[in-house]
């Protein structure tokens, strides 16, 4: 019961307004909050349809006590999750409504003229091409003009976003996980030529990305939290657009890092896997609790190269000499979280512009001190927000401040979406979305020292149809050549 009463709670905070997802389950105090997180997303991406049921059966009318927050989330599980593992008084309850929301489901298909539950999920919005964006009401952007998506409406459901899978070369390799999914099996299909090979994923099938050389992408939902590669730590669960930070930052072996606003600690184990555990992540977050479930995700993970503080960045001084050496910041701050697929999907969702004008004085502010410290030569800004307020704006006014100091790289030529014209080099920033990245909305800016005391510019990663590991003229969906086993192997 816990776990239903949780998700509950979590969805009366997202119609409040109290937070985004993520804050308002880690703050829970729910124990398992990827299980929660999962059972929560879900709910939110069949509210739609959960609605309907819900009054077609009249199930709050004749249960006047149920919770309508409850109510979606026992019928989601009932219906279209786990069957209703817990859940005690009200587990009982939801079954005895049953046979009623069983055939309101049937008669939903039939009006829709859908045989599969996953059919009565809206589309994605289509974005015009090339992503392009234009000013909707009251100076928000809409991506693709009239006809794409509004940013005040809706975000695109989840089910169209794959499952990315993030092979963790602290324990293990692409080639060993590859197999491990064979033998349980899945059917491999190479490296993917296309974003379209991405969208035609289905059933027990998967691909090597198409730009990440360590992503392996699944059909959307398919579900590893069981699984022994997750829950060993062999694989993370992380959103291609959210790799991106660390991936781009590419720091060397042995480099000092700070990780400014760490947790949950996805990125954090991703640069440790990039350092080969050689070196030392500094990871800062202000929550105790997340701090805590970031430690044991870490240590899960086999990161060891780390040192976490309960801090909030900005009262980190540059000066102290531990910081001396640090060279690259990855520095993923607060954001309105507005490029998330799984946003309570109702339009008072949409930030006030007080709320992105606050949110964006917070970023200039963190950003700026970012870039105080003294031995600092590269850092990636990076948000999951679609507003130009909080990030090409945002980096504009802080390069303008710090003078020649710093320059923008032009980061990952062969990414598709590129930063909005806001400022002359903006295009050199990246921008990720549902419709044309098959990723959670995201922008991403890489920075680096220019002019005196500034290092040699260090090559930025090529993207995985250009890396050398896949051989020279490879044809495209050819498997990767196969790389020496060095990391442990997992038995089934």
């Amino acid at each position: 019961m816990a776990l239903y009463s949780a998700a509950a709670a979590v969805l009366a905070g997202l119609e409040r307004g109290d937070g985004g997802i993520k804050a308002l389950v880690y703050n829970s105090g729910f124990p398992r909050v990827r299980q929660l997180y999962a059972l929560v997303s879900e709910t939110l991406r069949y509210s739609p349809v959960l609605e309907k049921l819900l009054a077609g059966a009249a199930l709050l009318q004749a249960e006047k006590k149920l919770p309508p927050q409850l109510a979606k989330v026992l019928v989601y599980d009932l219906l279209f999750g786990k069957g209703l593992k817990c859940g005690g008084r009200w587990k009982a309850l939801a079954r005895r409504h049953r046979a009623r929301l069983e055939a309101e489901l049937a008669r939903l298909k039939v009006q829709r003229k859908v045989s599969r539950s996953e059919d009565l999920l809206a589309p994605v919005a289509a974005a015009s091409p090339g992503g392009e964006w234009a000013s909707g009401p009251g100076g928000l952007p809409v991506l693709g003009g009239s006809g794409g998506l509004c940013l005040t409406c809706p975000a695109p459901p989840a089910s169209q976003v794959p499952r990315y899978v993030r092979v963790n070369t602290l324990k293990t390799c692409v080639d060993d996980v590859i197999d491990f999914f064979k033998r349980q099996g899945y059917s491999y299909l190479g490296q993917a030529a296309s974003v379209e090979d991405l969208r035609a994923l289905s059933g027990k099938k998967f691909l090597l990305d198409l730009h990440l050389p360590e992503l392996l992408v699944f059909p959307p939902q398919t579900d590893f939290h069981d699984n022994l590669l997750y829950t060993s730590g062999h694989i993370i669960l992380q959103d291609k657009a959210s790799c991106l930070p660390a991936f781009l930052l590419s720091p060397a072996a042995g480099s000092h890092i700070i990780d400014a606003c760490a947790a949950p600690g996805n990125k954090t184990s991703h640069l440790a896997a990039i350092l080969k555990n050689k070196g030392q992540i500094f990871a800062f977050d202000v929550d105790t609790k997340r701090l805590a479930t970031m430690n044991t995700m870490l240590m899960r993970a086999g990161v060891t190269s780390f040192q976490l503080a309960q801090q909030d960045f900005l009262t980190v001084d540059p000066g102290n000499p531990k910081y001396s050496k640090v060279t690259c910041i990855l520095l993923d701050p607060s954001c309105s979280g507005s490029g998330m697929v799984n946003r309570v999907p109702r339009e008072e969702a949409a930030p006030s512009a007080e709320r992105l004008q606050a949110l964006a004085g917070f970023q200039r502010k963190v950003l700026s001190h970012a870039l105080s410290f003294p031995a600092l030569q590269r850092l990636v800004y990076s948000t999951c927000s679609l507003y130009q307020e909080e990030n090409e704006d945002v980096v504009h006014a802080v390069l303008q401040e710090r003078g020649s100091a710093f320059r923008l790289v032009n980061a990952f030529p062969s990414w598709p979406c590129r930063g909005l014209a806001a400022f002359p080099g903006a295009e050199s920033c990246l921008r990720a979305s549902p419709a044309d990245t098959l990723t959670h909305g995201f922008f991403v800016a890489v920075l680096e020292r220019h002019g005196e005391g500034a290092a040699a510019p260090s090559s930025l990663p090529v993207a995985a149809e250009e890396n050398p590991q896949h051989g020279e003229g490879a044809e495209p969906g050819a498997a990767p050549k196969k790389r020496k086993r060095k990391k442990q192997r997992v038995k089934e």
